[in-house]
């Protein structure tokens, strides 16, 4: 609103019509019903803020203006008699060429560009209202008349009045007004009367102005309505804990202190500031504020969102706070947010500090970075198995139990530290339970090597390592893998192909008893150097899906069948070698090769029903019992 130094109103009274499509904006505005309607005044009090800072971007180089003493503020007046609502400040000041061009017009086409968008609006035109520059006119959905008296910060400027009832036109008048600023006066419609209480205009203010730079106040009460100060604009060094945490409380009603605290104040490549907490815990309490995911998002200290998820990654979701943006339309519409540039930005660097704060608890408090990991663990997991454009940045948040230590977490950092010299690949394992997976007969070879393996045994671990393939130059491999690159024990080295040859053709009678028992419950019978203790193992015939997405079908309840495995048998057991040795009777071999069998498939977690090998276990006792006796 840039002064004109127009003194003579003369040639800019009278009367005007609207262009056509400020027409239809306000046929829109005055005839349809709308939720969040409140947001009108948001809108005229971020009008009164701006006219209050542009004044005070004046006083800077000229002291020439009206009434340099004056206070700077906004104030409400209410008036029950007359149904009217006036919000006033002490600002900048229009002259009518100014009420003309600023009120009567809408430049860029803005008024068109909001129709368009109104037209796809489901009722809820707060998306749209001040994107297109038409905030002021958001006033005409709870208003039958709308008044505007106004006096520019130029002495010599007469005081102009414009008026209009939402129809075709407008008039501009001069008037009497010594005091320098605008007064929007609205005459409220019928079912807006809740904008005449206090305690609504107080509820409104406090939810979306309550940082505005300067003091507001209502009627003639002299207790300032706005807290004004925001401390996420102040400079971290001067902010004290108990602050952080007072804000904290104040913002979620949680009174549990915050896991921690992120403040960032950044110049460029735009200019923000934010406050970002991590929970202790990611539930809300019956009493909190907080009822949805999202930051508050606020535009040059006016709450423009109260619940923005397109700040941070889905999987960042329980991170609460907000953000501020001087650069930031009053209004950005969900459906442009994809595409602004200033909120891509943002997006970056708001998921750049919640993860070096991340980073930070891990480096400077592994306790601390327990607990949180004992409580966010899952939502690390998810950004690794669905962020397309840089999971790696999450692979050092990561951690793990191993089957060396059960009690205590690892990361992929700490596990490569402790690699043997040997070793390349970083080893894992899937299971439903650590006890199952730490038991596991793969295990038989990681141990003879001395290799450490992670322990996987969430159920969203599958869908992680669809992704999760490398770390580093190191390779991720399941064990449970028939083919994995593991080298063979020094004694092995020494047996040759021929020996290894003999020993398949001496139990080729075990294997073909244990495939005429079994049948079709598997593709195929072999034995195997990778296993030291266990008598047998399920691993993946050739050109079958990966463990990882067997897993994913299986957890996702899709249609899907479990391909059958190879059972693979260890010579060196000795209940292999005794069935080898054919001194088990054929009925009881049979027994014991079912239930080898089943047993590999429960600690694989795939046996269909697990309380059916209670009868067989039985079966096996009895027959035990009667060979005894």
């Amino acid at each position: 609103m840039a002064d004109s130094n127009h003194s003579d109103n003369e040639n800019f009274t009278g009367s005007y019509t609207y262009k056509a499509e400020t027409r239809q904006l306000l046929n829109i505005l005055v005839h349809s019903l709308y939720t969040d309607r409140e947001i009108f005044l948001r809108e005229l009090i971020s009008n009164a803020s701006d006219a209050l800072a542009r004044l005070n971007f004046e006083t800077l180089t000229n002291r020439e203006i009206l009434d340099p003493e004056a206070e700077l503020s906004i104030h409400l007046k209410t008036d029950k008699e007359a149904n009217t609502l006036t919000i006033s400040d002490s600002g900048i000041g229009m002259t009518a060429e100014e009420l003309i061009e600023n009120l009567g017009t809408i430049a860029h086409s803005g008024a068109r560009a909001f129709v368009e968008a109104a037209k796809n609006q489901s009722g809820n035109i707060a998306e749209v209202i001040g994107q297109f520059g038409v905030g002021f006119y958001s006033a005409f959905m709870v208003a039958d008349w709308i008044k505007v008296v106004s006096r520019s910060y130029n002495p010599e400027a007469q005081a102009t009045v414009w008026f209009s009832d939402g129809s075709d036109q407008y008039n501009v008048e001069k008037t009497d007004k010594e005091a320098r600023g605008t007064e929007v006066i609205i005459k409220l419609k019928d079912d807006a009367q809740e904008y005449l209480e206090e305690t609504r205009l107080r509820e409104i203010i406090k939810r979306h102005s309550d940082f505005v730079a300067y003091p507001i106040f209502i009627n003639e009460e002299s207790e300032q309505i706005n807290r004004q100060t925001a401390i996420w604009r102040q400079q971290p060094r001067e902010v004290g804990t108990e602050e952080y945490e007072d804000f904290y409380r104040q913002l979620t009603l949680d009174f549990n202190p915050p896991l921690q605290t992120a403040h960032m104040t950044v110049d460029a490549p735009v200019q923000m500031y934010a406050l970002l907490y991590i929970p202790a815990s990611p539930e809300k309490n019956m009493f909190s504020l907080r009822k949805e995911d999202g930051l508050q998002l606020y535009s040059r200290k006016i709450l423009i969102q109260e619940y923005c998820r397109d700040l941070l990654p889905e999987y960042f979701g329980f991170v609460t706070g907000l953000v501020d943006s001087e650069d930031l339309p009053l209004n950005v519409s969900r459906e442009s947010v994809q595409t602004n540039r200033i909120m891509v930005n943002l997006k970056k660097l708001v998921t750049k500090k919640v993860i070096e704060t991340i980073e930070e608890i891990a480096e400077k408090d592994q306790d601390k970075y327990a607990e949180f990991w004992g409580v966010y663990s899952n939502y690390i997991k998810q950004g690794v198995a669905i962020d397309d454009e840089n999971p790696e940045k999450l692979y050092p948040l990561l951690r793990f139990k191993t089957n060396r230590d059960v009690e205590n977490w690892t990361s992929f950092d700490d596990y490569v530290a402790r690699m043997k010299t040997d070793q390349e690949a970083i080893y894992y394992i899937m299971g439903d339970d650590e006890k199952s997976v730490f038991y596991s007969p793969h295990l038989d070879i990681v141990r003879d090597l001395d290799y450490e393996v992670l322990l996987m045994t969430d159920q969203i671990d599958a869908f992680m390592f669809v992704k999760l393939k490398k770390y580093g130059d190191h390779e991720l491999i399941n064990i449970a893998n028939a083919d994995i690159p593991i080298p063979e024990k020094e004694d092995d080295e020494q047996s040759s192909e021929e020996d290894k040859q003999g020993l398949e053709e001496d139990y080729a009678p075990l294997i073909d008893r244990i495939k005429n028992v079994l049948g079709d419950l598997v593709v195929d019978v072999r034995t195997t150097n990778r296993l030291s203790e266990s008598p047998v193992r399920l691993v993946e015939p050739e050109g079958a899906p990966n463990l990882e997405m067997q897993r994913v079908y299986r957890l996702l309840d899709q249609e899907y069948e479990v391909p059958k495995k190879v059972l693979e048998i260890n010579p060196k057991n000795k209940i292999i070698q005794q069935l080898q040795a054919e001194t088990v009777d054929e009925q009881l071999a049979s027994l014991i090769i079912e239930q080898l069998y089943n047993n590999a498939l429960l600690v694989e977690g795939l046996h269909p029903e697990p309380a059916s090998m209670v009868s067989q276990i039985q079966e096996l006792i009895e027959y035990s019992l009667q060979d005894e006796s």
